[in-house]
Order: C-alpha cells, then structure tokens, then sequence
C-alpha cells in the first residue's frame, strides 16, 4: 500500500467536494478547482474525507495512487488557504514593479521586461527587490514563478538576477590566476 496514496484527506467544512465520472470539483472560500483523475483510480467521500483507492498492485496503479492523492488534497489546501511564492531580486539598478495587471522588471537589459499576469494568479510587489506569486493552483503558482525567475536567473559569481527567497546560490570565486604567467 502506498504510503502517501492510503492517508485520507481531511475536508474543512467551508469547502466542498463534487466527485463524478473520473473527475473531482473543489470549491472553497479562494476559488475552485476541477481535476479529472484517472477512471481506474477510485475516489470517495466519506464523513468530510476523501479517499483514494487504487484497483490492484500493479507498479503503474501503485504510482498514480500517491500522486492522485496529492493532487486532491493541493486542490483542498489551495481553495481554503491558497499557495505563494516569494522570489528576490538581486543586483545594483535591477528593480520590479506593479503598473496595472503588469510586472514591469528592470533587469539590465536594454528594455523592460514585462510580463502580464495570467488568470488565477495574482502577483504583488511589497518593495521594489521582491515578488509574492498567488494562486489556488500550485502548479500555476509555480510555473508563472519559475517563469519569472527565468527572465534573469542568479548567476554564481555576484549573485545578481532573480532567485526564489529560499534558494541559496552557491557562489564561485572568479579568476584565480589574475597576474600569473
């Protein structure tokens, strides 16, 4: 039995679940969420929690069985509180900022990189050197984080670019042999 796949997912009572035909709707005080799972899989709701059973041992039914699991239950986390993800911008003149439903970054190219936000996604700016990503979707949330991160990643010898504000960036030394012959 998989260890992640037989855990139940606790359902608050704020939010509600609709399972039919293979697919499963989510609905809570953030948004809703639809997920069409696998016809093998068996989902059920029982006393506000959700289980999910698979059909046999099979290695190809005992890896979605975790997986579906954890999908259901980001979708349930994601409609009550929501997912974010904060990103900081390092380097001398590299800035954000918010001008409509835009994030408009100064990156040290020769042009502003601008990217418009997507729908379910909410971007904030709390000061010009970071990003907060929100969304009830995770993957969404990140996906359009990575893809900001993207526009400028961190490089190793200064640091400069965009870095998620818990990655830690391994840092090199530069030119060692400045002098010698």
């Amino acid at each position: 039995m998989s260890r992640i796949g037989r855990l139940p997912i606790n359902v608050p009572n704020k939010v509600e679940v609709a399972i039919n035909n293979s697919q499963i709707s989510v609905k809570g005080p953030k948004g809703s969420l639809n997920f069409a799972y696998n016809k093998d899989m068996t989902v059920e709701l029982q006393e506000n929690q959700i289980f999910v059973k698979r059909p046999s041992d099979e290695k190809k039914y005992k890896s979605l069985h975790g997986l579906t699991r954890t999908l259901i239950e980001n979708m349930v986390i994601g409609v009550t509180d929501g997912f974010s993800k904060e990103l900081d911008v390092n380097g001398v003149g590299y800035r954000v900022a918010k001008q409509g439903k835009n994030l408009v970054m100064n990156l040290g190219y020769s042009h502003q990189v601008i990217m418009p936000e997507i729908e379910g996604i909410t971007v904030e700016v709390p000061n010009p050197n970071k990003i907060v990503v929100h969304g009830v979707d995770k993957q969404k949330v990140g996906q359009f984080a990575a893809e900001i991160r993207g526009k400028r990643p961190p490089e190793p010898y200064k640091g400069k670019g965009i870095k998620y504000s818990d990655e830690v960036i391994r840092r090199k030394e530069g030119k060692a042999g400045k002098g010698k012959k």
